[in-house]
């Protein structure tokens, strides 16, 4: 006879098969992947169990690549998280070396020299122009090509200027309007007129003998570009650039006498266009985050169990959430359990000010390893970024409620099924939480059970799963709090 003990360890067994072997069957979850099985069919209860929440600097170096789409400008008008400064420096160069230009070098007639920029949208505040401001880089602090500096610590760095090159307004209003030439066909670039010198001595007195010769020589010549904007003309926007779109180049153009077929000579005009590569220019983004008087400087590593938790885009701030309630919870089938976080929008008195700084489009949820300092992978639901449907049933992607009276309340939630049926049914580890704003984060990837054991390997939440540099900032509601409350929801039914 077939004892009690015996079936419900085969249900157990059964139900653990199911939910670690294919998605979890629940649904009418905040995630909405599907729908909650029949009450009456599978007596399906749920539960709030309580978080405990923090806000905790992020101080680990960020890296912004030259393939990224790079900031530009100041936020210095957020009382809520504070001011932000962004920086670019760089450098471009011909399509070969040794270079030179076709034609009778003394029949060349200098035109003009533009840098034009790739502008790939704005985060901020677009209702006043801002002032972009180019300058040349020191050689007393050049770029090293093969160098990847940590974009929020310029201060290791200290670079130079020692030029001012040129600048222009950037007008929101007139960006998007299309440019034809002979020599181009663009929109939305940023065009900033230099000097008659520097074309000069970007088309004359530079040559194959000397600062042509080879990349080498030419950062020694010119050490590169650095790119500012004046924070006095428009207090509450960044810039988005690009380096590596076509549309981004120094074009150099000039009049020469070049050989034609009729071995006559003609007098044309021409451009040369130098353009950035990843592979022998250097770059860096800067940015710089002050928190000093900001709201956000009297909750950060200072508050246990916050009411509100602040998460700021890379280079930012992360909450720690602990699920105590988890330690003591009865064995059950779980259906679904996600962790649910909200925005608080009483908790801006700073009018339109979040209609301009938005939230970041992705949070990611980690675990924490308190020995190696790592973030790691929620066991057994995130299984990684290379599985798209995986990676969106995990969540973390911006949804816009209703709630609470509100409209358009930012929320991100996220599905831990597995690791909550793993800690109550196997006594899994039990692990504290971080939620960041990832920009080109690497995360320790642990295998699910039953391969849970093995080392973990690198995985990386780049920018185009993510988010992009400095951009989003959001007020959740933290564990201790009535409305807007970060909460675990667990959707179960008894064994």
């Amino acid at each position: 006879m077939v004892s009690n003990n015996t079936v419900r360890i085969f249900i157990i067994s059964l139900f653990s098969t199911l939910l670690f072997s294919a998605c979890t069957r629940i649904g009418s979850s905040e995630l909405g992947l599907g729908l909650l099985p029949s009450m009456d069919a599978y007596n399906t209860k749920d539960t709030i169990l309580d978080v405990i929440t923090e806000t905790v600097d992020r101080p680990d170096s960020m890296r912004v690549y030259g393939s990224d789409d790079h900031v530009l400008g100041n936020i210095t008008n957020d009382p809520i998280f504070g001011t932000t400064n962004a920086s670019m420096y760089f450098q471009v160069k011909p399509n070969f070396f040794p270079f030179f230009i076709a034609g009778s070098k003394d029949s060349l007639v200098v035109d003009s020299a533009i840098l034009i920029l790739s502008y790939k949208g704005f985060y901020g505040d677009t209702t006043k122009p801002v002032k972009v401001q180019l300058k040349r880089i020191s050689a007393a602090t050049p770029l090293d090509a093969f160098k990847l500096y940590a974009s929020n610590y310029p201060e290791l760095y200290n670079f130079k200027t020692d030029q001012n090159l040129g600048e222009t307004n950037v007008d929101f209003a007139r960006i998007g309007d299309s440019l034809y030439t002979r020599f181009e066909a663009s929109k939305n670039t940023i065009r900033i007129k230099l000097s008659k010198s520097f074309a000069t001595q970007f088309l004359k007195e530079f040559d194959s003998s000397n600062a042509y010769r080879s990349d080498t020589t030419l950062r020694a010549y010119f050490p590169g570009f650095a790119l500012t904007a004046d924070g006095s003309s428009n207090k509450n926007v960044l810039l988005k650039i690009n380096l590596l779109d076509t549309n981004t180049k120094l074009a150099l153009y000039y009049n020469t006498n070049s050989t034609a077929l009729t071995e006559t000579y003609k007098r044309d005009t021409s451009v040369l266009n130098f353009k950035f590569s990843i592979y022998s220019n250097g770059d860096v983004n800067f940015i710089k985050r002050n928190r000093t008087g900001a709201e956000i400087s009297k909750h950060i590593d200072k508050v246990a169990n916050d009411s509100l938790v602040y998460v700021q885009t890379s280079p930012g701030t992360m909450v720690k959430v602990k699920i105590p309630g988890l330690k003591n919870f009865a064995n059950k089938i779980i259906h679904r359990a996600e962790l649910i976080a909200e925005q608080v929008p009483t908790a801006v008195a700073a009018g339109s000010l979040e209609s301009q700084l938005l939230p970041p489009r992705y949070l990611f949820l980690g675990t924490y390893d308190t020995v190696s300092k790592a973030i790691r992978n929620v066991p057994n639901d995130f299984t990684g970024t290379t599985n798209a449907t995986s990676f969106a049933q995990f969540g973390g992607r911006l949804i816009y409620k209703s709630i609470n009276g509100y409209d358009n309340v930012a929320s991100y939630n996220f599905n831990v099924s597995r690791y909550v049926q793993g800690v109550i049914s196997r006594t899994d580890s039990l692990f504290d939480f971080r939620i960041i704003a990832p920009v080109n984060d690497s995360i320790s990837l642990v295998p699910p059970y039953p391969y849970n054991k093995q080392a973990p390997i690198p995985d990386y939440l780049t920018t185009a799963i993510g988010n992009q540099a400095a951009t989003g900032r959001v007020v959740l509601g933290g564990g201790s709090r009535t409305k807007f409350r970060m909460r675990l929801h667990i959707y179960y039914s008894d064994l």
